[in-house]
């Protein structure tokens, strides 16, 4: 059973751009919502993605926190497509930055459309405890809160936040 081990965090500043090696626009969408996942009707959270001239399906177990069942499957471009129409909420588009610090890969997501000013960096670890360097522009962490979650971006964009919200002072 393949498990993702990830933990997420606010990104201050704009010091991350000039070391990233990468960058991959993404489209992505969801077949269930928020509100299914909430109340248990669903186990996993099921997203299409269209990422650069690639597209995946991706199953992920509905934990909070940092350890997850995850299942990521390619699919034709063209079948996303048609997925991503069927998809409930909003489409997260988004722009993925890849910085290598440390030994480590950081994903820093720059969100575009509802979610646009938002950006989060990812972080993917081989074991719970395991240590990284984290740069200086990594702020708070935000693992454990849910509305950083794309599925919960899609139900209710960054746009929609208060500014208590946006600040990052309410969790």
């Amino acid at each position: 059973m393949p498990i993702e081990i990830e933990r997420k965090f606010l990104v201050t500043g704009n010091d991350w751009r000039a070391a990233a090696h990468k960058v991959v626009p993404m489209a992505q969408g969801y077949l269930n919502d928020l509100a299914a996942m909430d109340t248990g009707a669903m186990k996993a959270s099921v997203r299409v993605r269209i990422q650069g001239d690639a597209a995946y399906l991706n199953l992920k177990s509905r934990e909070l926190g940092h350890t997850r069942q995850e299942f990521d499957y390619a699919i034709p471009v063209a079948d996303a497509r048609d997925l991503l129409a069927l998809s409930v909420g909003g489409l997260v588009d988004k722009r993925r930055h890849y910085v290598d610090v440390g030994g480590h890969l950081w994903e820093v997501d720059e969100f575009l459309g509802d979610n646009a000013g938002l950006v989060v960096a990812e972080i993917e670890l081989g074991s719970a405890d395991e240590a990284f360097e984290k740069p200086a522009w990594i702020g708070r962490e935000v693992t454990d809160a849910k509305r950083y979650y794309n599925l919960a971006l899609a139900a209710r964009p960054y746009s929609q936040w208060s500014e208590a919200e946006q600040a990052g002072n309410v969790d």
